[in-house]
């Protein structure tokens, strides 16, 4: 809320301050003194926010202020780029004479008494605000887990208001789908180790964590099992020594121990001693529930012995720090609670709206309106109890339950009956540190259902700023941090993990992008415009737009938004980006992916501020020169749209950071050579210093001189080369030797006899990703060298003998491809003992191959393999019955006697694959690469 813009604009000063040394008379003291208000202010600003959030007990007059301070905060920021802007104009690089510098200060004398203006407006605002807030009395608030108070208005009021207490009084018959759950909790807790043991529930607000652990808490054969026993809500706001007494007055409440009586007079140090010496021989089991702070484990850790009597501690937390952190001390077992399977979803909404009628049993004529209820639920368990019991209130006709099904998102915010799902969900944004919250917010400006590229979403957050720089990590490194501790906090749902375990792709929770896109429009975050809709009135910081009404579009003025996200075809899109390049001053964040667009104006170059611009998918076919003028520019993604040719004005782009420019061609027959489409560079890359990604280059066009200029681009981490010829050789391994921190490096020759021998001084130490299309005349030996890769493919190389000898030993490779006559030898022998962490193994086109054996103990742990187009291959590998770990075959274009070998009905080596869970067989029928026809085989046990 307010906190989190002022901090943001706070860091914009201090930034400011630090970077601009020549800024103009009274500028500096100006700044200052709003970074000194702004500081006042922050101290009581979570107070603020928390009673502007309090729906039922606020006044008016505490949100105008929290909005006032926010949208000054606002104004901050955009007066430091509107002064950052003009002084650019004023001193344009190479203007170096008198008479150029007279003109450029009095073409810029209007903004500059415009600025300052708007500066003393700002301060004279910030004095009001703080003036104003001396009579709602704010209060400093601690941090959770201190000394900090409970929320005592709350208290005074009589309300009970803390809807996570019902989780701990549901009925055993009323829960559903925790049954495997529950017995792997039952196991931790009744059998293994004598030694103190954790077991955490994970999971993120509404999965059920404390249903689950309660459930298992008060089951007969837990109770009789410890000696004693506390179950303990912890929260947000606690003290550890009021935890400490309220357990020790649990353990106590049986036995009328008069200890209890004491415990409020003694000190810290005898308050832990008394609680040791109370359960030092005793088999304990504590339960704290809903634990937020990651140090959590360090302030109870002493008061709870490691008797080696089988004691246990459970945990419910949304954070997978506070499970993990625990480990320095305990033993640990964790449960990464998940969403019900969709049966079971069905289960939980029966049993909770047609309980008491029915049966039990969905009527009939309600059933597919139902099922699409539940599908909107996603599978969380409260929210189907949360409208389950909002149902089971309605007539049961399909008029009442079509208004809810409809109007889903109006339910949430203004039904009693969901406060509570909203409020718990609300938990964890309320939480987050400010730093994280912008990070947050930011997925709820892509459609619904919509999975995220986890590169797309770090770089736009770095092009706001809220991931920068610190010490000696980049942003990127900052903004993947930033993307796995919401992951952690169980905000984030993980859609795609790559082989080497990151993230690809991710989003939230349905629910949660309704409480998402509920603070959104509080914070004057971001502003949807759909179908007919216009952009709303006052400060929006961002647009995301889902139309192609031109009419929509026509009507919105363009000046102060910092990020603007297309998300819709059709439409005309070029008088839309063309009155932005005139209007926007502070524009940061360009994403047109997908959206139909054929033309970027001459004046792009005006959107001074433009640190990101995705026009991936579109069918812009040139850039202006005007892009050398976006000084600072960090990510050009041009990615399958029909730019060939770069103007030689993008050298002068020192901020690029990512140039992601290529076609691929799917309208054709696959051609290795011709699949995928570069882009011409002109000379003069070696000024683009920051760049950590460039792919694809063609390189012959600007030949040695071009490759020369890339070894002053050593801060590359992906390197992309096409059209490479024999005569580039010694230039591009004196370049790639410069590249320290290069982690994926992709070669591709001109021809498919041109040959690349790659004979580098020392090997790319961090190299993790290595693609090769070259004929070879042997193997470079720096290669089984690669401590740290993953994935390996060759193609075209033509080698022989000891290809797998020398690539078996590999210690992390996990991919693994063989194209296009990479071998060029009868038999491929994998053996005993090799590839031993291969996942992923792809044999395509190898016209000589006619054999390929497998060991017992070799590629222990492959789990897809993929036979593509080898024409003499007549046998399935025997050796496959051996890949325990084998999930899916892909077989692709193999001759019909090999296919039939493998028919369930008659196929003599179908005894060989048959126990693989899934084998697919592609054929083409078409000219494009998506052609095919795939006939799947399911192993009999599956079937079965």
């Amino acid at each position: 809320m307010a906190e989190t813009a002022v901090l943001f604009a706070l860091g914009e000063v201090f930034q400011f301050l630090k970077e601009e040394t020549n800024l103009l008379r009274g500028v500096h003291p100006d700044f200052s003194d709003i970074k000194d208000e702004l500081e006042s202010i922050q101290v009581f600003l979570k107070d603020a926010d928390r009673r502007a959030a309090d729906e039922a007990d606020t006044t008016d007059g505490i949100r105008t202020w929290v909005k006032q301070m926010r949208e000054t905060s606002f104004r901050i920021e955009d007066v430091i780029d509107e002064y950052l802007r003009m002084m650019h104009r004023d001193s344009p690089p190479g203007c170096g004479s008198l008479v150029c510098k007279m003109a450029s200060l009095f073409n810029t004398l209007i903004p500059r008494h415009h600025i300052a203006s708007e500066i003393q407006d700002i301060k004279l605002s910030i004095r009001r605000i703080k003036e104003r807030s001396e009579r709602y009395n704010f209060q400093i608030l601690q941090e959770p887990g201190s000394t900090s108070r409970n929320n005592t208005r709350e208290i005074e009021s009589g309300r009970w208001c803390d809807p996570r207490l019902s989780s701990l009084f549901i009925e055993e018959t009323e829960i559903v789908g925790f049954e495997g759950p529950r017995e792997e909790l039952f196991g931790w807790l009744l059998e293994g180790a004598a030694e103190r043991t954790v077991i955490s529930v994970v999971g993120m607000g509404g999965l059920g964590k404390t249903t689950l652990a309660k459930l298992v808490f008060d089951s007969q054969k837990v109770t009789s099992h410890f000696d004693c026993r506390s179950c303990i809500t912890v929260s947000q706001s606690y003290t550890v020594r009021g935890l400490m007494i309220f357990m020790m007055e649990q353990f106590c409440r049986d036995t009328e121990d008069p200890i209890a009586q004491m415990l409020h007079k003694m000190d810290d140090k005898s308050l832990i001693v008394e609680v040791r010496q109370y359960l030092q021989h005793k088999r304990y089991l504590i339960f704290f529930d809903d634990v937020w702070q990651e140090d959590f484990s360090d302030q109870f850790e002493f008061a709870m012995p490691n008797n080696n009597n089988g004691s246990r501690i459970i945990i419910t937390t949304r954070m997978m720090q506070v499970a993990d952190f625990f480990k320095k001390s305990f033993l640990v077992h964790i449960h990464n609670l998940q969403l019900l399977p969709p049966e079971k979803a069905w289960e939980l909404f029966c049993k909770k709206v047609f309980r008491f009628e029915f049966d039990g049993h969905c009527p009939p004529e309600l059933e597919a309106i139902s099922k699409d209820i539940v599908r909107k639920c996603k599978q969380l368990p409260l929210a189907i109890v949360a409208i389950g019991g909002l149902l089971s209130t309605k007539a049961k006709t399909m008029i009442e339950w079509k208004k809810v099904s409809e109007n889903l998102s109006l339910e949430l915010r203004r039904n009693a009956h969901l406060t509570s799902l909203t409020k718990i969900l609300s938990l964890s944004y309320d939480s987050l540190p400010y730093y994280l919250k912008p990070c947050i917010l930011y997925f709820g400006i892509y459609p619904e259902d919509h999975s995220i590229n986890h590169k797309r979403l770090t770089r736009q957050w770095i092009a706001e700023g809220f991931a920068k720089s610190e010490e000696r990590r980049t942003p990127e490194q900052v903004a993947n941090e930033y993307l796995y501790e919401l992951i952690n906090r169980s905000l984030i749902l993980v859609s795609n993990v790559g082989f080497e375990g990151k993230v690809q792709t991710c989003q939230v929770h349905d629910l949660m992008r309704e409480v998402i896109i509920r603070k959104m429009k509080e914070l004057s975050f971001c502003h949807f415009v759909h179908d007919g809709q216009i952009v709303a009135d006052g400060i929006i910081r961002r647009l995301s737009i889902a139309t192609n009404s031109n009419n929509a579009l026509k009507k919105t003025n363009n000046s102060h938004f910092r990020a603007i996200h297309f998300y819709e075809k059709g439409g005309l899109l070029e008088p839309f980006i063309g009155k932005l390049c005139s209007q926007s001053r502070i524009l940061k964040v360009l994403d047109i992916q997908g959206a139909t667009l054929n033309h970027i104006p001459d004046n792009l170059g005006n959107l001074f501020h433009l640190r990101y611009i995705n026009l991936r998918g579109t069918k812009v076919q040139a850039l202006p020169k005007s892009v050398g003028e976006l000084q600072h520019l960090e990510t050009l993604d041009l990615r399958d749209t029909l730019v060939r040719h770069l103007p030689s004005e993008i050298n002068k782009l020192t901020k690029l950071r990512h140039l992601l420019v290529f076609h691929r061609n799917y309208e054709a027959k696959y051609s290795l050579l011709g699949f995928t489409t570069g882009v011409l560079m002109e000379n003069g890359i070696k000024n683009l210093t920051s760049l950590q990604n460039l792919y694809y280059v063609e390189v012959d066009h600007g030949g040695v001189d071009l490759i020369q200029e890339m070894k002053m681009l050593r801060q590359l981490r992906r390197l992309g080369l096409r059209r490479v010829r024999r005569e580039h050789r010694n230039a591009l391994c004196a370049a790639v030797v410069e590249m320290k921190h290069l982690e994926n490096l992709n070669i591709t020759t001109i021809s498919e006899d041109e040959t690349i021998n790659l004979n580098f001084i020392s090997s790319p130490p961090q190299l993790q990703r290595f693609h090769l299309k070259a004929k070879l005349d042997i193997l470079p030996d720096w290669i089984p060298k690669l401590e740290f890769l993953v994935e390996i493919k060759l193609a075209l190389s033509k080698l022989k003998d000891d290809l797998l000898q020398s690539l078996k030993n590999l210690p992390n490779l996990q991919k693994f491809g063989l194209w296009d006559n990479a071998y060029d030898g009868e038999i491929l022998h994998f053996q005993n003992g090799g590839f031993l962490k291969l996942r992923k193994l792809d044999l395509c086109r190898l016209n000589r191959v006619n054999s390929v054996l497998i060991d017992k103990g070799a590629l222990p742990s492959l789990e897809y393999l993929k036979i593509d187009r080898i024409p003499q291959l007549k046998e399935v590998p025997s050796g496959i019955r051996f890949l325990y770990n084998l999930k899916v075959i892909n077989f692709t274009e193999m001759p019909a006697k090999f296919v039939e070998c493998i028919d369930p009905d008659k196929g003599k080596d179908y005894w060989i694959i048959k126990c693989i869970p899934l084998i697919c067989i592609r054929h083409s029928v078409g000219p494009k690469y998506f052609d095919y026809e795939i006939r799947t085989i399911q192993s009999a046990s599956k079937a079965s």
